[in-house]
């Protein structure tokens, strides 16, 4: 029986995400690794009240070279369609550049969580693995733990952490094959595989499909099994 995960657009792709769903976005907080086509399919869809785990809340122009237009989060927040955010960096370091997200936070239109970066890369990997919970240090003695267990070990103050899982993960690829076997390029591989295993439903896009056998195995990184959807982006995408 041959294989075929890819859909014809990313409209289709994502036309059952249901309001109130949770939904992992890749990206470190530029355009590398950053699913710009689904996202842009997401706001056109109109879900709301989302909960998006990404690494940051869309940080306005991030990354971006000279007259370069970057799609991210931050047109889910302009939509007023996310109700909760769990991110690390959710505003920019300049209190002069106000985004989308920290303009809907100041007027309590949306949630935020904020967590630091390597342990919402725990949270994301413990969930894929189905791992309830873990401790770690960081955080021990901050805000940040504030309503959280709390247990020493060898003197030590650790956190308890909770693993995240989500309802549908959107996520980018440098190459895929029909059957969903992945490739990334570079750094753009950043949260991509631990969120392909935390999800539900696994939404690639892929800058190229190829025919399942034509990838080395070595240089797969996700497999098919976790993921249930591909796009094609387009060329002109932003």
């Amino acid at each position: 029986m041959t294989i075929d995960k890819v859909y014809p657009n990313a409209a289709d792709a994502v036309r059952d995400i249901p309001d109130g769903a949770t939904v992992m976005i890749d990206g470190f907080g530029g355009p590398g690794g950053m699913p710009s086509y689904l996202i842009l399919a997401l706001r056109d869809h109109g879900a709301r009240d989302l909960t998006v785990i990404s690494n940051t809340a869309g940080l306005p122009g991030f990354g971006a070279r000279s007259g370069q237009v970057v799609v991210n989060t931050s047109v889910l927040y302009e939509n007023r369609q996310v109700r909760k955010a769990i991110a690390s960096f959710p505003v920019p370091r300049s209190a002069s550049n106000k985004g989308p997200f920290e303009r809907a936070w100041l007027e309590g239109d949306v949630e935020l969580e904020v967590v630091p970066q390597g342990t919402l890369a725990e949270r994301i990997r413990a969930g894929g693995a189905g791992i309830p919970a873990f401790y770690t240090p960081t955080g021990a003695g901050t805000q940040l733990a504030e309503g959280k267990e709390v247990r020493s070990f060898d003197g030590r103050d650790y956190l308890l952490e909770r693993a995240l899982t989500a309802d549908f993960a959107l996520i980018r690829a440098h190459i895929a094959d029909r059957a969903g076997n992945v490739v990334y390029r570079g750094t753009s591989r950043n949260f991509n595989p631990v969120m392909a295993t935390a999800a539900a439903v696994t939404i690639v896009e892929a800058d190229e499909i190829v025919e399942p056998g034509d990838l080395a195995p070595e240089t797969v990184v996700t497999p098919g099994i976790f993921v249930d959807r591909i796009v094609r982006r387009p060329e002109d995408a932003p």
